[in-house]
């Protein structure tokens, strides 16, 4: 980056004594995925801290510390350490202390996962507090953030990508700015003069429906409709005569449906080959975890299984898994950056659904979102093979592996399983 955007600019010197702004005592800063907003806000959050206060706390905080210090200090403090402050990180202590202009302040990094973090930030006096990623927290973490924030001149600083208009951050700060004396600013791909237009055209093919809407156009707006409102039947493919991996996703039910995927890998595309999907209702009784067990080394098929991703709640049948000699991993579950990730790779051609597979083929036009509420969920409706697709995109496709996958064991002893 060689120059700042005007808005870039207004958010680094807002808290200036010569700026229009200078009496605000919060900014928000939202909109567009790649906008710029992330950098502008942490560098400003660390300029200000360090050029108007000595020997102070400030609270630097994310969904978690991995995220933080990936997103954020990652970028900040090698710019800080080029304008001659020295940076000491206390990883064991989530402690960042900077020195810079003749002033020492400490930056205590904090995760907001869920409602058990607010716990972790009581107790503690602020001068300032940085809230990266504040939509993504429970409103208890940020309303304790906020609180810590005593010490005179204070002052709040959050940034965030959109999600929907009923979010309680959307309605308590952004449409509420002016009665919380708030500067707010909306960032869309353009405010980020880093990016080529090469790559704003990328991300606007990347993203489709509500995520297009929040993530490129920077809307707050509901979701509505189908979930992969973009799937068309020309997108469907053949299964491939051989592939290099195999894999198998589960999401497993008793009462409600159970359904199997078996996926394959040729030249960098993952294929859904085949499919095992039992309804109980529909089939008028019940399968064992054994049966189920049964089902799933049928639709391996004597292939060399890397792994199974399976449903992380489905205790019982993972230990049957474990005691037939599959290998047993938890699954990613995160619903929505699952189902953002699977429509990417749905879309760009890195998964693939062949034509065999009837039930997932159904439930991609049959899986909708839940109309209205505070958050953006979907109908436990026509969604079993679509969580063990999102189950093996997140686990195996993902950033961040998790969830439950389960291995199997070649059982001819002459020969090893090519891992």
């Amino acid at each position: 980056m060689t120059a700042f955007s005007p808005k870039q600019r207004i958010v680094l010197s807002w808290w200036m004594p010569d700026s229009p702004y200078h009496r605000k005592e919060a900014i928000v800063c939202d909109g567009a995925v790649r906008s710029g907003k992330t950098l502008a806000m942490g560098l400003s959050f660390f300029l200000w801290a360090m050029c108007c206060f000595d020997g102070q706390k400030f609270g630097v905080c994310g969904k978690t510390i991995a995220s933080l210090r990936r997103n954020v200090l990652s970028e900040i403090l090698p710019r800080l350490t080029a304008l001659g402050a020295n940076c000491r990180e206390k990883r064991t202590e989530n402690l960042v202390i900077v020195s810079l202009w003749g002033h020492e302040n400490s930056f205590y990094t904090f995760g907001g996962r869920d409602e058990s973090s607010a716990s972790l930030i009581q107790g503690i006096t602020f001068a300032g507090v940085l809230l990266d990623e504040t939509a993504l927290m429970p409103r208890s973490f940020v309303e304790q953030a906020c609180a810590r924030c005593s010490v005179a001149g204070s002052r709040l600083w959050f940034n965030c990508n959109p999600e929907g208009p009923e979010h309680w951050f959307y309605k308590t700060w952004i449409l509420e700015a002016e009665q919380r004396n708030c500067l707010r600013l909306q960032f869309t791909m353009e405010d980020n003069p880093s990016l080529t237009e090469g790559i704003r055209q990328r991300y606007q093919r990347l993203y489709t429906g509500v995520f297009y809407q929040r993530y490129v156009l920077g809307q707050w707006v509901q979701a509505a409709g189908r979930v992969y409102d973009f799937f068309t039947p020309d997108m469907l493919g053949k299964a491939p005569e051989r592939c290099e991996k195999w894999y198998i996703s589960c999401d497993y039910g008793t009462v409600n449906p159970t359904s199997m995927g078996l996926w394959g890998k040729r030249n960098g595309v993952w294929y859904r080959v085949k499919e095992f999907y039992f309804d109980s209702r529909r089939e008028k009784h019940q399968m064992t975890d054994e049966e189920y067990a049964a089902a799933l080394a049928g639709l391996a098929g004597g292939r060399p299984i890397q792994a199974v991703i399976v449903d992380p709640s489905a205790a019982s049948f993972m230990e049957v898994l474990r005691r037939k000699g599959w290998r047993v991993k938890k699954a990613k579950n995160d619903v929505l950056s699952g189902i953002r990730l699977t429509s990417d790779c749905l879309k760009t051609g890195k998964i693939v659904i062949c034509q065999g597979c009837t039930d997932c083929i159904r439930e991609l036009g049959e899986y909708l979102w839940e109309p209205g509420g505070g958050r953006d969920r979907v109908r436990k409706e026509h969604d079993h093979a679509m969580d063990d697709m999102r189950y093996f995109v997140s686990t195996v496709l993902g950033e961040q592996s998790g969830g439950f996958a389960a291995c199997s064991v070649v059982r001819n002893c002459n020969r090893r399983a090519d891992f």
